[in-house]
């Protein structure tokens, strides 16, 4: 039968590729819409009744453009390799697992077997436990195919065929002759091993699918960056690998991030813009005052606008940005504090123990204010040590430096290196005067000043300084200073190093800080980050605790 050429081919293909069948087309969207149905909200168990943005944009090109291959003497898929990148919430999961159930029943392919892959195998079984549903839900599915929960595999007794989860690991391909693989939320893969394996387990299968659908992330996940760039170039370029099928939402970097857009006329030719480019669902399942509410907070917050931007308009973002305005840290600063009003009062303590050769920063975080302890947020009152050699190589500071010994905000011991006992001395202190209910550390050089605290009975609780232990203190400590309730009674050594801190986000989107260059210190807010951390500890864990003094 003629074929036509497929609209999305380039300009006079060549004669073997880019074939368009109408009927393959039709029967891919057919199987998704005649037997599948939804399993969430309020489409839950109605027809899976595709949008055009998914038939036009995702479904008709993938599986209704094929190739004539002579040694086979059929047409086949014209695509091996699919890259689909969108905002989050646009239906990734449920696009993926419509696609491995048609590759398990509906693709014509005899043992076929399917897999999904992630970084893990709890985020490939998301796409799974999505198609399993499907089945339990599809009348005709679920008397078809037998579903092996404990093993995570659905399997069709009629072709021999299975739909499996896999480890999140290259070993895990081994052995398999993969006929269909679903890559989950690539973004989260720390290299290229499991892809290239799965890819590589195609073995004899005439027309086998690759498909990849992720969102974008932060450009430290240098795997799908490359995967991402490269489809990029093949979008612009579909002769430069004509079996990879590209589907990229992503807002340009230089349109305005806060421009709703609108969601065009395809009809007349018209694309979305705005948000609605990255989000084709936008209007349609995926509702708009979502994004306004997460909009208004990603104006506030520098890390909550990296999300908004890599999560919801799928833009790839820088691994670090400034995190603190000094506009917004001088709102929240409040008066002065005198330890005096805080006196008995419970707090939460934070060490950072950076380089003998350099700050050592201890900090108390005492819920509410001075003159009402259920207020919200909380007054901190810093404590900063240096040796003073480290002054004298810091020429460019060195006034500045003495200038806030005198004012009584840094002490500086005599020395190469920070005199330990001193700042021992000045945390046993705050602990008869204060009641100290946990102290947050940094396990960094800190076990001897650690032992001796436990032994004299404080709560210490080590606080590994990892974007999964940081995250929520950061996001906390973001919060504090956009609702202008993290009081710092503008120490100017804290405010030094306010200005200094960067976020450093890791590809899922958990951030911790980090400095800008290593001259600029970052101690006293990791220490208030290391006391945010452990001021989450739940009420009735706390011990009720009394510092001993060992030194009379």
């Amino acid at each position: 039968m003629p074929y036509d050429i497929a609209s999305h081919a380039p300009t006079n293909p060549h004669p073997d590729w880019w074939r368009y069948d109408s009927a393959r087309a039709k029967r891919s969207i057919d199987f998704v819409e005649k037997i599948l149905v939804h399993t969430k909200g309020r489409t839950a168990r109605h027809p899976f009744i595709l949008s055009p943005w998914q038939k036009a944009g995702i479904f008709e090109p993938l599986f209704g453009t094929v190739r004539y291959d002579k040694q086979l003497g059929e047409w086949v898929r014209q695509y091996r390799m699919g890259w689909i990148e969108l905002g989050r919430k646009n239906g990734k999961s449920e696009i993926a697992s419509a696609i491995a159930l048609l590759g398990l029943v509906g693709d014509s392919e005899e043992s076929a077997e399917v897999y999904s892959v992630a970084a893990d195998r709890d985020q490939a079984a998301l796409v799974f436990n999505t198609a399993k549903r499907m089945v339990e839900l599809s009348p005709i599915l679920s008397r078809r195919l037998e579903i092996i929960d404990s093993r995570k595999r659905i399997v069709d007794r009629k072709t021999n065929s299975v739909y499996a989860v896999l480890p999140g690991d290259a070993a895990g391909a081994l052995g398999v002759n993969a006929s269909m693989v679903l890559m989950d939320e690539v973004l989260t893969q720390r290299d290229r091993h499991l892809f290239d394996a799965m890819r590589q387990s195609f073995g004899t299968r005439t027309q086998p699918l690759m498909l990849c659908i992720t969102t974008a992330a932060y450009t430290s996940a240098r795997f799908a960056l490359e995967e991402h760039d490269y489809s990029e170039r093949v979008e612009k370029d579909k002769s430069l690998d004509p079996a990879r099928f590209v589907y990229l939402r992503n807002l340009p970097k230089d349109a305005d991030w806060s421009d709703e857009g609108s969601p065009g006329d395809p009809e007349n030719g018209i694309p979305p813009t705005g948000w609605y480019w990255a989000n084709p669902a936008l209007g349609d399942f995926l509702n708009i005052s979502t994004l306004r509410d997460e909009f208004r907070d990603a104006k506030e917050k520098p890390s909550a606008e990296n999300a908004f931007r890599v999560f919801r308009l799928n833009q790839w973002v820088a691994q670090a940005t400034r995190w603190i305005g000094m506009d917004a840290w001088a709102a929240t600063a409040g008066p002065r504090i005198d330890p005096e009003d805080f006196r008995g009062r419970p707090c939460y303590g934070g060490l950072d123990l950076a380089s003998t050769a350099d700050f050592t920063a201890w900090l108390l975080l005492f819920p509410g204010t001075a003159d009402d302890p259920e207020a919200p947020g909380f007054t901190v009152l810093p404590r900063f040590w240096i040796p003073r050699a480290a002054i004298e190589r810091r020429t460019e500071q060195r006034e500045e430096f003495l200038t806030w010994e005198v004012r009584g905000f840094l002490t500086i011991t005599d020395g190469e290196t920070v005199d330990y006992e001193s700042v021992y001395a000045g945390i046993a202190a705050d602990a008869e005067m204060f009641n100290i209910k946990h102290v947050g550390y940094d396990p960094w050089n800190a076990l001897q000043i650690v032992q001796r605290l436990e032994d004299g009975g404080l709560s210490v609780v080590k606080v590994p300084q990892s974007a999964t232990r940081l995250n929520e203190p950061c996001k906390m400590l973001e919060s504090l200073i956009a609702e202008k309730t993290f009081r710092h009674g503008g120490n100017p050594v804290l405010t030094w190093m306010a200005n200094n801190v960067e976020l450093e986000f890791k590809a899922d989107g958990l951030m911790k800080p980090k400095r800008v260059r290593d001259s600029d210190k970052i101690d006293g807010i990791a220490a208030s980050l290391n006391a945010l951390a452990v001021s989450l500890v739940p009420a009735e864990d706390e011990p009720e605790v009394e510092f001993i003094s060992f030194d009379d």
